[in-house]
């Protein structure tokens, strides 16, 4: 049995209701039932042989994505060189920190291969990721608040740590000034931590411009803002990347940042 078939095995032994469920032949099937099933698995124990091929694949799988370094990124902007823009997977890249978009439960994405950051950062991590967060919040014994963060290890992303944040949802039209001030507090809330753990690098994702509908336009002003005037006001050095994957994202940081 390959590497691949063995994970796959594993995982649907754990669960009854994968009794019977057959291990398809295609490696790209194979690939992604790999993943579907780590999306809906519960945070619990795992055999050091699982975690040993489940990172060397998850290694395999960065090492052909690509990781992408600091000074891989050339867009930076205008009036400070220590403020950068990239668009791209943010799971492939090399910073102290990549800044995930959570839910209030902050144990990941439990819908199969769903398309939020929230899943895509779980996924590359490996299922330790999600092991680490249920021991925070069991000792919390709460849902995470929104616009508070929580830091962790990367395992198996390029980044030393991931910092999660819940941003606010957006249910109206427009965002009321609380909901704007809940956005600017997920900012904050990173940075300060980031200080805290004197962090060198920051790769932050569009918080709460997905799944919670906050208009994109309006997040990009308060996300460009709030880390500039936080760099200005600390006496604390630290490169932070905006990351964007859509192209409408991209534009709209481009215009804010001044790059052409």
């Amino acid at each position: 049995m390959n590497r691949l078939d063995f994970l796959i095995d594993y995982l649907l032994k754990e669960e009854k209701r994968f009794s019977g469920m057959q291990i398809p032949n295609n490696e790209e099937e194979k690939q992604n039932l790999f993943r579907a099933l780590r999306n809906m698995r519960l945070p619990k124990p795992v055999s050091e042989e699982f975690l040993r091929l489940q990172d060397e694949e998850l290694q395999e799988q960065l090492s052909k994505k690509g990781i992408v370094d600091l000074k891989d990124i050339t867009l930076t902007d205008k009036e400070d060189r220590n403020i950068k823009l990239w668009q791209g997977d943010i799971t492939r890249l090399k910073v102290d920190a990549v800044v995930n978009a959570a839910n209030s439960q902050l144990l990941g994405c439990f819908y199969p291969m769903h398309k939020c950051i929230d899943n895509a950062i779980h996924s590359s991590a490996g299922v330790q990721l999600r092991e680490e967060c249920n021991e925070l919040m069991t000792k919390q014994a709460k849902e995470e608040s929104t616009g508070k963060a929580k830091i962790t290890l990367a395992y198996n992303l390029p980044s030393k740590y991931v910092i999660h944040t819940v941003g606010p949802i957006i249910y109206g039209n427009e965002p009321t000034k609380e909901e704007q001030e809940l956005l600017q507090s997920c900012y904050l809330s990173c940075l300060h931590l980031a200080k805290e753990k004197n962090l060198k690098s920051i790769a932050f994702c569009c918080i709460s411009t997905g799944e919670f509908h906050f208009p994109n336009r309006l997040a990009g002003e308060i996300a460009v803002k709030t880390v500039k005037d936080f760099l200005k006001k600390e006496n604390y050095e630290i490169t932070v990347v905006f990351n964007v994957f859509k192209t409408d994202d991209l534009l709209i940081y481009k215009n804010l940042l001044k790059i052409e």
